[in-house]
């Protein structure tokens, strides 16, 4: 049998401000890793955190070699009732015509934006890894095999697109990781890339992250406006929306704890957002509820050390480590006892492990959690 299953997947949120908001005549592209075979695809573009309508001229599909901007073949127009425009309403979201299109496993497909006239363009997610990359061009690139060198960069950068659904066998299914800026970072890359050296290609890793989010409270100022939605904004939108998923993989709650500061040192992190052990646990608690609505398999993965980090304070520790505690007593992966050492009182990153800013992971550390997080996959099939 043949069903749909999202091969890859993006969070939605606000990217970060600036005086221009508004581009025309620029084209995006996307090299997205094919981790399993199919033979039809269909894409979701979502304006989900952008105020106004949003129109996207002209959308293409290839297939690339490798992560980079050259497509192999021409471009073939992927259509939203057999029109290339799509036009997507605030708030709202569109999933082209399905497109015969074969995939084979291990390529990459090159997917090519082009928008034409003025378009509010604040609306991305921030990714990185050893599998994501984008480009953007000015001019209309969209058929070209390779972007213009001088016109085109690349960006980390993912704008309107959600999710990339294949039509492929019943064997396939995906895994969401949905977090913060942790997971926005390497470690689902590291992830679907242990699972396939482990032999496992029958799984996609869909990122669901978006940096600076939290659980219970988000920002109106445009200062914070790339941290998005909170939690319960966000979690059904997002993770709904992941065709073939089974499994999803919490990793999120650490910025509800580092961010308040008080309002006197800023007046955008007032000390009363600062939560509660017990009001942050039902965060976690409501995640849980909709993943067993949503029929998902729910790993918690516990929150990473914070000591040096340059909001870290005793309480904070304590607040984290309640919560963690209450994270061990459910199915989960132990992220920060592979990561970290105790010691004086509270977790600090192993050698090797810290980033430098005491609260993201090394390379090195991403790395251990990808293969972490798929030998408890292979543990339990």
């Amino acid at each position: 049998m043949m069903y749909w299953v999202t091969m890859w997947g993006n969070a939605q949120s606000t990217v970060l401000p600036q005086p221009a908001i508004y581009a025309k005549n620029i084209t995006l592209r996307y090299p997205l890793f094919i981790p399993f075979s199919g033979n039809k695809i269909r894409i979701t573009f979502d304006n989900f955190c952008c105020k106004e309508r949003i129109i996207l001229d002209e959308i293409y599909a290839s297939i690339g070699d490798e992560l980079s901007d050259e497509a192999m073949i021409e471009g073939i127009p992927i259509t939203n009732s057999f029109k290339k425009k799509f036009v997507i309403e605030a708030g709202k979201s569109i999933t082209s015509d399905p497109l015969d299109f074969v995939l084979e496993e291990g390529k990459y497909l090159i997917l090519s934006i082009y928008i034409k006239d003025y378009t509010n363009l604040t609306s991305g997610v921030d990714v990185i890894g050893p599998l994501s990359k984008g480009y953007f061009s000015y001019g209309n690139q969209a058929l070209a095999k390779k972007l213009d060198i001088n016109l085109s960069k690349s960006t980390s950068w993912v704008y309107f697109l959600s999710n990339v659904d294949v039509y492929t066998e019943d064997h396939n299914e995906a895994i969401i990781c949905y977090g913060d800026s942790i997971t926005s970072q390497d470690w689902p890359d590291y992830f679907l890339l242990a699972l396939r050296e482990a032999g496992i290609k029958n799984r996609s890793v869909i990122r669901k992250a978006v940096s600076g989010t939290r659980i219970l409270r988000e920002y109106s100022c445009i200062t914070y406006q790339s941290y998005g939605k909170n939690g319960f904004h966000r979690f059904e939108h997002e993770v709904s929306s992941v065709s073939g998923a089974k499994t999803i993989i919490v990793q999120h709650g650490i910025n509800d704890i580092i961010h308040p500061v008080g309002a006197e040192l800023n007046p955008f992190r007032p000390m009363s957002d600062l939560p509660t052990a017990k009001e942050l646990i039902s965060g976690l608690q409501f995640y849980e509820q909709c993943a067993f609505k949503l029929g998902l398999d729910l790993y918690f993965g516990t929150l990473l050390p914070i000591y040096g980090w340059r909001t870290y304070q005793p309480f904070r520790e304590n607040l984290k480590n309640e919560v963690n505690h209450w994270i061990r007593k459910r199915k989960n992966v132990d992220f920060e006892a592979e990561l970290a050492s105790y010691r004086d009182y509270h977790y600090e990153f192993k050698q090797g492990y810290d980033s430098g800013d005491h609260l993201h992971p090394s390379k090195e550390a991403y790395q251990r959690m990808g293969k972490l997080m798929a030998q408890r996959i292979i543990d339990d099939l």
